[in-house]
């Protein structure tokens, strides 16, 4: 599994389903491109670029929701992973 370095998180990305609230199928045009992710990995602590301590909000398990134009796409060992920054992570989903 891919390791995070400093506040990077490593996401699954939760796809939005084809199928609106009424069942009506949406065309792939339609569809949005998803901001809800699972968290995999992510550092319990890490120094900003400053040099300040921070502890992270989030941690492996959580489900989150972020800016759509954030992120970096990878491909690990054939998966889709989203690497993105503690900082664009916009709220976590109640358990």
């Amino acid at each position: 599994m891919l390791k995070p370095v400093g506040d990077n998180i490593i996401l699954e990305v939760i796809e939005q389903e084809a199928v609106s609230a009424g069942g009506i199928v949406l065309p792939g045009t339609a569809v949005e491109k998803p901001h809800r992710g699972r968290v995999l990995a992510a550092n319990p602590s890490y120094y900003t670029p400053t040099g300040a301590f921070r502890t992270s909000e989030i941690a492996p398990g959580d489900v989150v929701l972020f800016g759509k134009t954030h992120g970096t796409e990878v491909k690990f060992e054939g998966k889709p992973y989203l690497v993105i920054s503690e900082e664009f992570i916009l709220c976590k989903e109640p358990i």
